[in-house]
């Protein structure tokens, strides 16, 4: 199976897609899911990251068919 990836706010303008897909592999992490779907780019610092709904850290695992969401930190005042 695969990994589906959704990018929100800046991240889906940047890309100029609202997600992808990558083929699971076991031990991966959320990192590795980012590096898969877009080598190219370097993990944001203040990226917030999501499994299933659920924030996480860019080290948790993925499961096979997890989905993993990636959106700018929010801020406000």
């Amino acid at each position: 199976m695969s990994i589906t990836i959704k990018y929100f706010a800046v991240l889906r303008e940047r890309f100029g897609r609202a997600g992808d897909s990558v083929p699971f592999e076991p031990g991966m992490t959320v990192l590795d899911v980012w590096k898969r779907a877009l080598p190219d780019q370097g993990l944001p610092e203040n990226l917030m990251m999501a499994v299933n709904m659920e924030y996480t850290r860019k080290d948790a695992k993925v499961q096979d068919g997890d989905e993993v969401a990636f959106f700018p930190a929010v801020t406000g005042g």
